[in-house]
């Protein structure tokens, strides 16, 4: 669903770009959109400015750091609920009060046996697209799998310990908030998918920023060559 702004001007294409660009990467400053989006900064604090006014993003302190250089740290602008509801589907309601029907007509088996339906992409998507891009690491091949089921996932290298998944994005975030057990059916197929226990450490549905999902260094696991870039896809993998 695009993100459909409330004054209809002309610049509105380009304000759903810098909207677009904070969901994907997260909470990020003025001039690092300005260079992602091949902007000038005035362009996009213009956006910026017209996005806070509208409630759909806020400026927030940046984390404190070991050591500062002189002047304040330059603020970054994140997404807010209803920056997010934006893009999210529309049928979230109607999604909550099905699964409350079926908790209600099948009890709580009923309810997990539909996450876990749902959770079966993962499993089901892992095998093609890792033989498709087979340069990738597993938690690489996660993101892509993920990403095109709309949780705009990437992937960071925590050292040592292995990897993080993180989803900029959560389609079914306002429902999952009520029935945690579609995060927990996610989680339980990702580590099935590589085999080993894994943790989540934040979900968007219990209102972190980013869901991330702790990846540890398995035997059997492909040492990761450079997990900051994307993996380019090559083309669409379908099932």
């Amino acid at each position: 669903m695009e993100f459909v702004g409330t004054n209809g001007d002309g610049d509105q294409p380009t304000r759903q770009r810098v909207a677009r660009a904070i969901l994907v990467n997260g909470p990020s400053t003025a001039a690092a959109l300005a260079a992602r989006l091949d902007l000038t900064p005035a362009a996009v604090r213009r956006h910026l400015d017209q996005l806070v006014a509208e409630g759909s993003v806020e400026p927030r302190d940046p984390r404190q750091v070991a050591s500062r250089g002189r002047g304040r740290p330059a603020k970054v602008f994140a997404l807010t609920e209803r920056g997010r509801d934006r893009f999210d589907q529309q049928y979230d309601d109607l999604a909550s009060e099905a699964l409350r029907f079926l908790a209600e007509t099948g009890g709580e088996a009923a309810v997990r046996a539909f996450a876990e339906r749902r959770a079966a992409f993962i499993e089901r998507r892992f095998p093609e697209v890792s033989a498709a891009y087979p340069e990738a690491t597993p938690a690489q091949v996660l993101a892509l799998v993920f990403s095109d089921e709309g949780y705009a996932a990437t992937v960071r290298e925590l050292p040592v310990v292995g990897e993080q998944l993180c989803q900029q994005h959560c389609p079914v975030s306002h429902v999952a908030s009520e029935f945690p057990q579609l995060c927990e059916a996610e989680t339980e197929a990702i580590g099935r998918v590589l085999g080993t226990h894994v943790q989540r450490l934040a979900t968007i549905a219990h209102g972190d920023g980013v869901c991330t999902t702790c990846i540890p260094n398995a035997p059997h696991a492909t040492p990761a060559e450079s997990v900051e870039k994307p993996v380019e896809k090559k083309e669409q993998v379908t099932s």
